[in-house]
C-alpha cells in the first residue's frame, strides 16, 4: 500500500477519534489522540514538502513532527501511568 495512503487513512482515523472523544467529554484522551493527529499530518507536510524540493520547510515540519511525537509521548505517560 502507498505510504500517502496509509498517512491519510491514520490522519483520517485519529480526527474521527478525537471527536468521539470530545463528544463523549473524554478531553484528556481528545488531546491525546490530536497530539497523534499533528504529528501524522507534520510527517506527512514534511514528505510532501520534500517531494516537492522545499528541503528547508520539510526539515522544519519533520522537527516539528518530532516535537508533537515526543509530547504525545509525555502526555500518554501522565495520563495513564501518573
Amino acid at each position: 500500500m502507498n505510504l500517502k495512503k496509509i498517512f491519510m487513512a491514520s490522519i483520517i482515523l485519529f480526527a474521527v477519534i478525537a471527536l468521539v472523544f470530545v463528544f463523549l467529554a473524554k478531553f484528556n484522551l481528545a488531546i491525546l489522540a490530536m497530539m497523534a493527529l499533528f504529528t501524522l499530518t507534520n510527517a506527512s507536510r514534511a514528505n510532501s514538502f520534500k517531494d516537492q524540493g522545499h528541503v528547508r520547510e520539510a526539515r522544519w515540519m519533520r522537527y516539528l513532527s518530532i516535537v508533537f511525537a515526543f509530547a504525545f509521548v509525555v502526555v500518554f505517560i501522565l495520563i495513564f501511568f501518573v
